[in-house]
């Protein structure tokens, strides 16, 4: 019998993906494990992308980014550069119709982060340039600080808002049955794992922890791994970056 997948995505990215993984066979049962939410205060993200042409670079660091600031964005400016670190993004900026010749990203798909995508921008022509950063109310700042290394006048838009979501007795119920029978689980974020583990450990069964640390994790990026290592997770698989990479990943397993 095949294992079950565990598809913890926010909810607005997640059907695509487990519409595929159902197409394998596969039952899937989709948890988000982070809730994204609009900002309270839509006015300054309005504003901010109102003069989005006043701006030589746009990074968008995430397909929530993109999904939050296009409701502000009623047409891409032409010629106006865009940079994303994942091939989620990529592909959602496609969708809304960005060309293909305005989007940056890293020159692997398999390494989806910032590091890499900082390798593929020409950083030196950035010098006195304005650039945008569209992201959540946090986030590192290692591609803000590169931007200014590099002489960039840089901006930073939260545009929405997220959160691990609460323990509430119907998700403490799917938690528990869960973790109880072994699954193949995809997690797309450190954030969510670290929320994984918390909500468990709210719940106060330690079992359930060690129980869920026998499961297999389906990661994209190199660190997650290393989180899903330092939080005792021994069974993880490294995919990079697109959904082609988790399907094959899942294909490979029995």
């Amino acid at each position: 019998m095949q294992r079950r997948v565990v598809l913890t995505r926010p909810i607005a990215q997640a059907e695509p993906l487990a519409s595929r993984i159902r197409a394998l066979g596969r039952e899937v049962e989709v948890l988000p494990l982070l809730e994204i939410t609009p900002l309270p205060d839509q006015a300054p993200l309005h504003n901010a992308l109102a003069s989005l042409a006043s701006y030589q670079l746009v990074a968008f660091v995430s397909p929530n980014a993109i999904d939050a600031a296009f409701a502000h964005i009623p047409e891409w400016p032409q010629g106006l550069q865009a940079a994303v670190v994942g091939e989620g993004s990529r592909q959602a900026l496609l969708a809304k119709g960005v060309p293909e010749s305005q989007i940056a990203s890293p020159a692997d798909p398999a390494h989806s982060d910032t590091e890499h995508l900082l390798q593929a921008l020409d950083l030196p022509a950035l010098h006195g340039a304005k650039v945008l950063i569209v992201r959540g109310e946090s986030g590192r700042e290692l591609m803000a600080d590169s931007f200014r290394a590099a002489g960039a006048e840089v901006s930073v838009l939260p545009a929405y808002r997220r959160a691990v979501p609460q323990l509430t007795p119907a998700l403490a119920e799917r938690l528990t049955a869960l973790a109880a029978l072994p699954a193949d689980w995809i997690i797309t974020s450190s954030e969510a794992l670290r929320g994984l583990v918390g909500l468990l450990k709210e719940l106060n069964k330690l079992t359930i922890v060690a129980s869920l640390q026998h499961h297999h994790l389906i990661v994209p990026h190199p660190r997650i791994a290393e989180t899903a290592r330092d939080l005792g997770f021994p069974n993880v698989t490294l995919t990079g970056s697109g959904d082609e990479r988790v399907l094959a990943a899942l294909q490979s397993r029995p």
